[in-house]
């Protein structure tokens, strides 16, 4: 063998065994590489890692990690779970000092992320990787991470402290990377909510160095009840839902909270707080943001159009607190206990803290809203404090101010809302936008039933109203903090009622406090002007104290007079309804004498016919039925009585009886125990149910009917009186009461009744309010003269 094949020879053996110790390595970097890093897990993270397998190609740079977890911290439940883990290295910038991921693409990753206090369950990894502080000369490795991608992955959050366990779904993320020469950052991102619906996209942008940002998001949809368990750090009862929209652009700076400029739409859909899902406290179906720019940096707050539809809101006012104190405190005191950073964080409050910091400086900057608008709103207050329940209804609310901008001289503004059970409420403002101590104020509530003031007047006077209506209607210049304004009171036609004795109400006689405001037309008619500042304004009661005076002269005199009026009035109302005291089914004498004359006028009058119309008040009936049967009930038990020795007397005694009697709200209390009521009328719809109650009033109802229809029975003429099927409503005289039409001739004493009153109305001193008198009749009864 010469040397040539020698060299040749040995050549080949060394090739060959390169080539095998290649093969060898690419055979076993894999397993090798898994085994190091399963077995150097704790040293380089402090925590156990598994994997299903490592594929290492040290040619082409590409590294695959199959079935990755990573534990928590000395415990055997998984921190971050992947299906598979892709990582590029590009080999050949190694030479060159540069250590460069190319590529790193995590598939399906489920990542819990815990808080506890101010710790998170991957902060001992954060602190684990950092290096120690040394004086040492900076490395000149550079090191790029380029293509990072998540996948179809699931990101899980928990905070045991409030608590929280939420998590969110088909997460994706693109990001280009970061080089070691460069301080942006990008992202791409997509998720949608885990168990309840909506989703998120958009692009993230940030200068690690400077921390300023660029921030585009779409919101579809998504289900606020995330913020539930913040909420419920708030409130000590109750349900919240809402949903958000969004498609806005954002930049700012994360180093102060005013450096932020937004831009695009922001909206809340079905918003709902309240004691449960049936009930609201507070509720709309949309607002809506279109902003132009709002920056509080630059002192810009530009919107094109600021929009609320179907707003509601319900305020109640118990004997102690009142239903917003009780869901989040006195005082808000539930707001108090939560901070902003540590145990006590609540992100609820964060918010709102920021949207403060947002809005501070509005009135003092450069504002614009082309429109602002409020579309069916509704306000429901209700008082249990009194002797029964007050309850007024505000509905549909429209606000509505075309253009609202700094700019201009004056910003208009229109409210209109009906009331509940009837009036009407205008009022329009024209306020400077630089000066809130600069407006003019015009307001006309008119059509308002006295007798929707009656639990007031009734707890404090004994003396309901069953007759009346309310005007009230004013102009307010208010310059520099200043007040110039005149105020008109009208009450047309109030009269007394019979007096409620109860323990639960006090004395007044208002027939005397009648007699004394009321003029000679039977009309309250003031003016009381306002003047002063706005802090300490002075009310003029000169023209009050001078109709007083003047009605103790002058009435006396006319007393004949408003008699006659007073007469003619029942003549018409009595021929025309009947009304029906609470609880109230025998008929009185002179409702006996009332149906008696209408079967001699229809026995005289073959060819007539009426029809009767029952008008019932049905929520305040059954309310009077629910508070005497639960009184009642608490009665027989503590006097060891049945229903068969119940007796008249002792359902005097249980009318009398005040609802907040001490035994009585004790035993209510006992009885249900454990159940979230407020109201006594509550506690009773427990005690009792509402089929009772139900039964009851149906039951009171046939009996009305029976003893109205016996005598007509009697006389032979039962087939000239229909009854229509009952109308259930608020009724103006504040009673459930009959009406009565007529077909064919009518009684003359009703003719000559309306004749007379007529005549009356046509001259002083009723002349002047014959218009007023006029929508008195139409919302109290409405006439069939044809």
């Amino acid at each position: 063998m010469n040397k040539k094949s020698r060299f040749i020879k040995v050549i080949s053996i060394i090739v060959g065994i390169i080539l095998i110790i290649m093969i060898c390595i690419i055979l076993l970097l894999s397993p090798i590489s898994k085994y190091l890093i399963e077995k150097y897990d704790y040293q380089t993270i402090g925590r156990q890692i598994t994997l299903n397998g490592v594929s290492v190609n040290p040619f082409t740079g590409n590294v695959n990690f199959n079935r990755l977890k990573i534990y928590e911290f000395n415990s055997d439940s998984l921190f971050i779970s992947a299906n598979s883990v892709d990582i590029h290295l590009t080999m050949h910038k190694l030479l060159s000092n540069t250590f460069e991921i190319s590529g790193i693409t995590l598939k399906q990753p489920n990542i819990m992320v815990d808080k506890k206090s101010k710790e998170f369950n991957f902060t001992d990894i954060i602190k684990k990787l950092t290096p120690e502080k040394i004086n040492a000369k900076p490395s000149n490795l550079h090191v790029n991470i380029l293509g990072i991608k998540i996948q179809d992955g699931i990101i899980h959050y928990r905070d045991k402290s409030i608590p929280v366990n939420y998590f969110i779904k088909n997460v994706n993320i693109e990001c280009p990377g970061k080089r070691w020469n460069s301080d942006s950052l990008d992202v791409k991102y997509s998720f949608s909510s885990g168990t309840l619906k909506g989703n998120m996209k958009g692009n993230f942008a940030m200068n690690v160095k400077s921390l300023s940002y660029k921030l585009d998001v779409i919101v579809h949809g998504f289900d606020l009840r995330i913020l539930e368990p913040y909420v419920n750090e708030l409130k000590n009862y109750g349900s919240f839902s809402a949903y958000l929209e969004a498609n806005l652009k954002a930049k700012g700076n994360f180093k102060d909270a005013n450096d932020v400029t937004f831009k695009g739409m922001l909206a809340v859909n079905k918003f709902h707080f309240g004691k449960n899902p049936q009930v609201d406290y507070g509720s709309f179906d949309k607002i809506q943001l279109a902003i132009y720019q709002l920056s509080p940096k630059e002192h810009k707050y530009l919107f094109d159009s600021v929009s609320l539809t179907l707003p509601h809101f319900k305020y109640e006012v118990y004997d102690h607190s009142d239903n917003i104190q009780e869901m989040f405190g006195k005082n808000g005191s539930n707001h108090q206990k939560t901070g902003g950073s540590g145990a006590n964080f609540n992100l609820l409050k964060t918010i709102g803290d920021y949207i403060a910091v947002l809005s501070k400086n509005f009135f003092h900057s450069d504002y614009k809203i082309n429109r602002l608008a409020l579309y069916n709103g509704s306000i429901i207050y209700n008082d249990y404090t009194l002797s029964e329940k007050f309850a007024l209804r505000v509905e549909p609310i429209t606000i509505i101010s075309d253009s609202i901008d700094k700019s201009q001289d004056r910003v208009n503004l229109k409210l209109k809302s009906s009331i509940k059970p009837s009036g009407d409420i205008n009022i329009s403002l024209s306020i400077n936008p630089k000066d809130s101590g600069d407006f003019d104020l015009n307001y006309h509530l008119q059509r308002i039933p006295a007798t929707l003031f009656n639990p007031f007047l009734i707890t404090h006077t004994s003396y309901p109203l069953n007759r009346g209506i309310v005007e009230l209607n004013g102009v307010w210049n208010v310059r520099n903090g200043f007040i110039k304004s005149k105020n008109h009171l009208e009450i047309i036609d109030p009269r007394t009622a019979k007096r409620v004795d109860n323990h639960n109400t006090k004395w007044l006689p208002m027939w005397l406090v009648l007699a004394i405001v009321r003029d000679r037309g039977n009309v309250i008619d003031y003016q009381v002007p306002i003047t002063g500042n706005l802090k300490s304004p002075t009310l003029h009661l000169k023209d009050v104290v001078l109709n007083a005076l003047e009605n103790i002269i002058v009435k006396p005199v006319t007393t004949p007079y408003r008699i006659r009026v007073k007469n003619t009035e029942e003549d018409i109302q009595k021929s025309l309804s009947m009304n029906w005291e609470m609880k109230q089914s025998e008929l009185e004498s002179n409702q006996k004498k009332f149906i008696d004359g209408m079967v001699d006028f229809l026995s005289k009058n073959p060819e007539a016919s009426i029809v009767v119309h029952p008008q019932l008040f049905a929520v305040k009936e059954k309310e009077f039925i629910l508070l005497f049967e639960a009184k009642k009930k608490y009665y027989l038990a503590v006097n060891h009585k049945n229903n068969q020795t119940f007796n008249k007397d002792d359902s005097i005694l249980i009318d009398k009886m005040s609802i907040r009697d001490g035994s009585f709200t004790h035993y209510l209390n006992k009885k249900t125990e454990g159940n979230l009521f407020f109201t006594i009328q509550e506690k009773c719809a427990f005690l009792l149910g509402n089929k009772f109650i139900n039964s009851k009033f149906a039951h009171l109802n046939r009996e009305r009917e029976y003893n109205f229809r016996i005598n007509f029975v009697k006389k032979g003429v039962e087939k000239q009186i229909k009854f229509a099927p009952p109308l259930y409503l608020i009724p103006f005289n504040g009673y459930s009461f009959f009406k009565i039409t007529y077909n064919g001739q009518l009684p003359e004493k009703l003719v000559a009744a309306y004749c007379q009153m007529n005549d009356l109305n046509n001259r002083e001193p009723r002349k002047e309010y014959k218009l007023e008198r006029k929508k008195v009749r139409s919302s109290h009864f409405r006439s069939q003269l044809k």
